[in-house]
């Protein structure tokens, strides 16, 4: 593509699933994946990005995506959506939990489709230790992360501020891979920036 085209993240239909990377589409196109702790609100996030409530699947028992689920956003499934599986709170055993972070981090590691993470953090509770794993994680292969600072209409516009500005600080050694932005579901806060971020990854020319 020689230029970064608009995509309309309305049209996202969901694809398939797949619990390992072997499961997933074939490696062809473009995907950005979406993470975070079980009650970071991603279901949330892709909904708002995408103008429907029903494509992510919200529940009241953080966990419940067990599997890394594929959402086409064109005819061809060229440019795809990946939400992966959250935990942190999820009611599953021990052994359940190590399945999951193997897959995901085979997936992270060797999918070569995936163009970057974005990476949602509950703005009241940041950079706890699953957090830091999908960063350093990122920074180990060069990935690039976004990461969404959710649920910001729970702390006023000055207190919401100071927590980005602390987490550029805490990561200005990873600024060329890493960018933060604030965002909320609730009041929209925060979608264009997405969306334009989005867009770079999933159009933009790649360079060697």
């Amino acid at each position: 593509m020689s230029s970064i085209e608009k995509i309309d993240f309305t049209q996202a239909k969901f694809q398939k699933s797949a619990q390992r990377l072997d499961q997933c589409p074939p490696e062809q196109g473009r995907e950005v994946a979406f993470a975070g702790r079980s009650n970071a609100g991603k279901s949330s996030a892709l909904n708002t990005l995408t103008s429907n409530h029903k494509l992510a699947r919200t529940s009241k028992t953080p966990g419940r995506t067990q599997l890394i689920n594929f959402f086409s956003l064109n005819d061809d499934a060229s440019l795809r959506l990946v939400d992966l599986p959250g935990y942190g709170f999820a009611k599953v055993t021990l052994e359940v939990k190590d399945e999951w972070g193997k897959h995901l981090e085979e997936y992270l590691q060797k999918r070569q489709t995936l163009m970057g993470l974005v990476l949602m953090m509950d703005i009241r509770h940041p950079l706890k230790e699953y957090d830091q794993q999908m960063i350093n994680w990122c920074v180990e292969t060069g990935l690039p992360c976004h990461i969404l600072l959710t649920k910001s209409d729970k702390l006023k516009h000055g207190p919401a501020k100071n927590t980005l500005l602390q987490i550029q600080s805490t990561l200005e050694d990873y600024s060329d891979l890493i960018t933060i932005q604030i965002f909320s579901s609730l009041k929209k806060t925060g979608v264009g920036e997405l969306t334009s971020q989005l867009g770079h990854w999933l159009t933009a020319p790649l360079t060697e």
